[in-house]
């Protein structure tokens, strides 16, 4: 709301009065008002998200274990078998594949969270 207000303060400063000639020292400051509320919005918009993607992704790729199953970026379904410095040993199906830690996608299934359990059929009495 005040980003609005202080936007159309820069925008009455620099229009002309009447006849007369405009500020051009308002119109300056105008213009780098207009900047700095691009450059704000394109940060919260385009770059922060990127950004906090990026640290999530290198949390993954961090926490990943054997056991672990994961999608690759091409979509492949596999079972994590041994994690290495810079790659990922994983198999699916029949196939045993080495690939970078930077081609997991997401990970599915983490080996150490529990299964859900169907509660226990109640006993009819």
């Amino acid at each position: 709301m005040k980003l609005f207000a202080l936007a159309e303060m820069f925008i009455a400063q620099a229009a002309p009065v009447g006849g007369t000639e405009a500020n051009p020292k308002a119109q300056m400051m105008q213009t780098v008002g207009m900047m700095v509320i691009m450059l704000v919005t394109f940060y919260f918009i385009l770059i922060r998200p990127q950004s906090q993607q990026r640290k999530k992704q290198e949390e993954m790729i961090k926490a990943l274990k054997k056991g672990d199953k994961i999608v690759t970026s091409s979509g492949i379904l596999a079972t994590v078998i041994a994690v290495k410095d810079r790659s990922v040993s994983i198999r699916s199906e029949e196939t045993k594949l080495e690939i970078l830690k930077s081609a997991v996608g997401q990970v599915v299934e983490s080996f150490d969270k529990a299964e859900p359990t169907a509660p226990a059929p109640a006993a009819n009495n």
